[in-house]
């Protein structure tokens, strides 16, 4: 009686099995090479006319090459801090309510317009139109989003919109 007897194995299966496993090592020992072969090609090329001396200037040259690029990612940071900080101050916040100031005069050319930076700190501008006696305009400062002075129903209305407005810094 033989050991596959024994086990319970058909011998045909062993068979089978085992060149399954040695028809995907040929697989893999193909691939492998042709890997091997193409590491090969890129080696030879890169070591084509050179000597330990060339390549040594060419690593030097390198190295020297990030070096420079590390100095100039240094001076690009510095200006983005600078930009950014002047962004901060910058007006970027924008909120305008048109409304007719004076209800028999129509039109709706009266306008309040809050212009604010990153703290929201700045102004609103309020511009009256009447047809009859011109246009009168007034400034209200605004800190951290609140003024001293009493506002208008519009004027309210554009300091939040500017308040609520998207903060392109965020």
């Amino acid at each position: 009686m033989s050991l596959f007897d024994q086990i319970g194995l058909d011998m045909g299966y062993v068979l089978i099995g085992v060149a399954g496993f040695t028809l995907i090592l040929f697989i893999v020992t193909i691939v492998a090479l042709v890997k091997l072969g193409k590491l090969k090609k890129k080696y030879n090329k890169f070591m084509a006319g050179a000597n330990g001396e060339t390549l040594e200037s060419q690593i030097i040259q390198r190295f020297s090459e990030v070096d420079e690029l590390k100095i100039e990612s240094k001076r690009v940071k510095t200006r983005l801090d600078r930009i950014t900080d002047n962004l901060l101050i910058a007006y970027q916040k924008v909120g305008i309510v048109k409304y007719d100031a004076f209800k028999e005069m129509g039109g709706k050319l009266s306008f309040a317009l809050a212009m604010l930076n990153d703290n929201n700190d700045g102004f609103i501008l309020n511009s009256m139109h009447s047809s009859r006696e011109g246009c009168y305009t007034y400034i209200k400062e605004i800190i951290k989003g609140e003024s001293f002075v009493v506002l208008a129903e519009e004027e309210k209305m554009a300091l939040d919109e500017a308040i609520n407005s998207r903060n392109y810094m965020k």
